[in-house]
């Protein structure tokens, strides 16, 4: 990611991450924390995970070898990453909760109402990133919404953005986890951010479990452990409208499935853990 030009006199870096974060509100970004690149614990994690066999279906996990843990690999000369998140299913009128509630409608998910997120969030920071080189000059900078090998979580909590809890989201104390994340790897040396204080995480980690912990919410369990996850209903025609389950399948899954339930119907012996808060 070489940069295409330089500055006569190279900015204040504390002065240019404020102004990220001024530039990140007036595109609409709720959340705006910078990272730095290190993130061995998080590969030591993903490793294991990989080596384990827990991914799936999700074949493209086990790609790009090191590069989702090592910004600087993926894009040669990153030094930080601007990490931000953007806010969905805050406004819910009555008429989406009275959706909910009848059993007999269909409902979908709040984060796929409205625009593509991907392509709204991608044209916003790359607004973003223009609007900046326009006042410090030319940068290197790459923009990355969902489709790439990045740990956008992990780097989203070393930007100060939250902590990854056990639902394995990033959970911000103030709004929940009902956002989408975003990045741009720049080769700027700013100031990073602080990821969330100690005793916030530990005290997320003392929150009762949702009932008994080898039980997991069958609507947050990851698609590929669920008992049958492929799509049928392009073969059997569209599903029924009061179907809210995975893939919109014909039947309703129970309420919350055991793990020991998962492991029976897929011949697994792990369940995918959350990346460390």
């Amino acid at each position: 990611m070489p940069s295409v030009g330089s500055t006569t006199t190279p900015p204040d870096p504390a002065a240019l991450a404020h102004r990220v974060r001024t530039l990140a509100r007036e595109f609409g970004f709720q959340r705006c924390g910078i990272a730095g690149i290190e993130l061995g614990d998080d590969e030591r994690h993903l490793r294991d995970w990989l080596a384990e066999g827990l991914y799936g279906s999700m074949e493209w996990m086990a790609q790009h070898g090191d590069k989702r843990s090592r910004p600087q690999e993926l894009i040669p000369g990153t030094l930080r990453v601007i990490s931000v998140g953007l806010d969905y299913g805050r406004n819910d009128s009555d008429d989406a909760w009275d959706t909910l509630h009848d059993g007999e409608r269909a409902y979908v998910a709040r984060y796929a109402l409205g625009r593509d997120y991907h392509k709204l969030m991608r044209n916003r920071l790359q607004k973003l990133a223009e609007c900046l080189q326009q006042e410090v000059g030319a940068f290197g900078h790459r923009v990355f919404v969902d489709p790439a090998p990045v740990l956008e979580r992990a780097l989203a909590r070393n930007a100060g953005l939250g902590w990854i809890g056990k639902h394995t989201c990033l959970i911000d104390k103030d709004g929940g986890s009902w956002f989408f994340l975003g990045e741009v790897y720049v080769d700027l040396p700013l100031p990073v951010d602080r990821p969330p204080s100690a005793h916030l995480r530990a005290l997320h980690r003392r929150l009762p479990d949702a009932g008994d912990h080898r039980t997991v919410p069958a609507r947050c369990a990851p698609l590929h452990l669920l008992p049958d996850p492929r799509p049928r209903w392009r073969d059997s025609g569209r599903a029924a409208p009061g179907d809210r389950q995975p893939h919109l399948r014909l039947r309703r899954l129970p309420a919350r499935v055991s793990l020991e339930q998962v492991r029976q119907a897929h011949g697994r012996t792990g369940f995918p853990r959350t990346q460390r808060a």
